[in-house]
């Protein structure tokens, strides 16, 4: 991955001092992100790698600007007890994720149901918001575009655990601290 550029600052919170962001403040602070093209055309895009700018999220929450090459992506991943939101802003985004809560901790290996896959297309403008322990995986499927997008995290990420998939065999395969990303 490449270096990220020095943060930049973004609009103005949401959620009050003495409050904690909901699901929702999180999507309507990276939808008004997403939408500030001047910021979206400041983040350099890197052929090889992902590129990505930490941003001030609304009430303490953790957010970024991420570049996205064309064929890259996240690999399964959940964000611990973080709830979160992201937005396409540029490009088109892929996420498949899966329809079920996982266990905090105690598992290396659980087999999954044949009805916990979803997919969703996520083109310029369009986002979602997700609770605690929510796998997914995020791509650009293009070919030959970039995709940039806008994501927030509160509580600001403890931990991000990687996972495998071979059918309906998920693995876990690694857990990451904030010192791994930042």
């Amino acid at each position: 991955m490449s270096v990220p550029p020095a943060a930049v600052p973004s609009s103005e919170p949401v959620a009050t001092p003495n409050s904690a962001p909901t699901q929702a403040d999180l999507l309507d602070f990276v939808r008004r992100t997403a939408a500030d093209t001047e910021l979206v055309a400041s983040l350099p895009l890197d052929p090889e790698g992902r590129t990505w700018v930490r941003l001030e999220g609304p009430g303490g929450s953790e957010a970024w600007l991420i570049g996205w090459p064309p064929g890259t992506g996240t690999g399964w991943h959940d964000h611990a007890e973080s709830v979160g939101a992201f937005v396409t802003a540029a490009g088109e985004l892929r996420e498949h994720s899966l329809a079920v809560r996982l266990p905090a901790d105690g598992w290396k290996t659980l087999e999954l149901t044949d009805d916990v896959d979803r997919s969703r297309r996520l083109p310029a403008g369009k986002g979602r918001c997700f609770g605690r322990h929510h796998v997914h995986e995020v791509l650009n499927e293009s070919t030959d575009l970039h995709a940039i997008s806008v994501h927030a995290y509160y509580p600001p990420l403890p931990q991000i655990r990687r996972f495998s998939r071979s059918g309906p065999i998920l693995r876990l395969e690694q857990v990451e601290r904030p010192e791994d990303w930042q």
